[in-house]
């Protein structure tokens, strides 16, 4: 996508004592490809982050909230996987990249010119927003 930007909303390493990881899944390649980007990394903690994941990434993600202004657009990020439509504003978030929950897909979202796309791995679009309101 070739994002300024990366959001990212917690549970980065996704590891420890209360967690079964995936056989395919490597914490190690995920710290090194997040410290490469560092310098476009904005994150909040997730409730399977720890200071010890803290330890050995190199930008901070132990904030438990995060706050945007792009034009007349606000994003306040958390830690909430949602996809809620309301009067004024929308509450999303596309959960995880590497282990998804409650049957959704592996996806992340991209956002330009306050539209947001939530997108698969393959790049497909699953749903799209603008204005707070889902369009697609």
């Amino acid at each position: 996508e070739q994002a300024d930007r990366l959001l990212l909303l917690g549970d980065l390493l996704y590891h420890g004592p209360r967690n079964d990881l995936p056989e395919e899944y490597d914490p190690k390649q995920v710290i090194e490809l997040l410290n490469a980007k560092k310098q476009h990394i904005l994150c909040v903690r997730g409730n399977c982050d720890a200071e010890v994941d803290q330890m050995v990434l190199q930008f901070p993600i132990m904030a438990d909230y995060c706050a945007i202004a792009d034009g007349d657009t606000l994003i306040y990020a958390t830690h909430v996987p949602a996809c809620v439509p309301h009067d004024t504003y929308t509450c999303m978030n596309p959960g995880s990249v590497a282990i998804p929950k409650a049957g959704s897909w592996h996806g992340y979202m991209i956002m330009e010119n306050g539209r947001f796309q939530w997108k698969t791995m393959t790049n497909e679009v699953k749903m799209e927003f603008a204005d707070g309101k889902r369009i697609l």
